[in-house]
């Protein structure tokens, strides 16, 4: 059950290593590190972990450029839980530590931390064309 109806998600904005291109970037995270988080994934609490990978699409440009944005980031994690306890927990627990730790070893190897904004959200879905429309 999810608190008051809200799943909470951790975000990690990603910008890659300058000596990167956004190929090897994604596929070091698509493979070595999504591999890492799948064999810890029954120790972080979490429902659901996404990666958006952002593509290169004449549309990204007409955005960015009609907003005068900054560059986009070369992808976003997404971590789901059903409750804030789930979320403390995940930072608390010893084996949820270890599977941690592991990612953590590892964002070295493809991502610019200092460049990587990462931070914790309580999502208010406003309307889901799947499910009927508007939430109440």
């Amino acid at each position: 059950m999810t608190d008051g109806g809200h799943m909470y998600k951790l975000f990690f904005c990603l910008r890659r290593r300058s000596d990167l291109t956004r190929e090897e970037f994604q596929d070091h995270w698509h493979g070595i590190h999504a591999d890492i988080a799948r064999r810890g994934a029954s120790a972080l609490g979490a429902v659901k972990y996404v990666q958006n990978h952002t593509v290169s699409f004449p549309v990204n440009d007409a955005l960015r450029a009609s907003r005068g944005a900054p560059e986009p980031f070369d992808g976003v994690v997404e971590l789901w839980f059903e409750a804030a306890d789930d979320v403390v927990s995940t930072f608390h627990e010893p084996a949820a530590r270890a599977a941690i730790k592991a990612l953590v070893i590892d964002e070295p190897n493809f991502i610019d931390l200092e460049a990587s904004p990462i931070f914790l959200t309580e999502a208010h879905p406003m309307w889901d064309a799947r499910s009927g429309g508007l939430e109440d």
